[in-house]
């Protein structure tokens, strides 16, 4: 079947570009919530799983979710940015199921980060990156 835009095609480049934003917007707010509003929230999280004291590794998990999002926004270790959120987005969605008072998102949203993740680690960092394509 033909496809019904050939032309739009030429800009398939930028279409990782585009998923790095958004993964990079979303755990971005995912980071600044977790050290805000969410910090007593994932602490709770951390202690139910026996991690203590759970507000530091709250404050750990929101610097990370930061960290990952400069990382995915500026295109710069891509892969690396991605292959963690993919891991990060599997146990969100993992831990909402078990522990679901303990996160404020529903599963949906942690399953469309993790595809989006799985889509930039076999695809690359795509267009207006610091990453080389090889």
């Amino acid at each position: 079947m033909l496809n019904p835009f050939p032309d739009l095609l030429t800009f398939s480049f930028f279409a990782p570009f585009l998923l790095r934003l958004a993964l990079g917007v979303v755990f971005f707010d995912f980071g600044r919530h977790t050290l805000t509003k969410g910090k007593a929230q994932h602490g709770a999280l951390f202690e139910a799983l026996g991690l203590r004291p759970g507000t530091r590794y709250a404050l750990h998990l929101g610097t990370l979710e930061i960290v990952i999002a400069i990382m995915l926004i500026a295109g710069i270790y891509t892969q690396i940015a991605a292959l963690i959120a993919f891991a990060l987005s599997l146990a969100a969605y993992y831990l909402k199921g078990k522990h679901g008072a303990h996160i404020e998102h529903r599963r949906h949203l942690f399953f469309l980060t993790a595809v989006i993740s799985l889509s930039l680690l076999l695809s690359g960092a795509g267009a207006v990156a610091f990453d080389a394509p090889l």
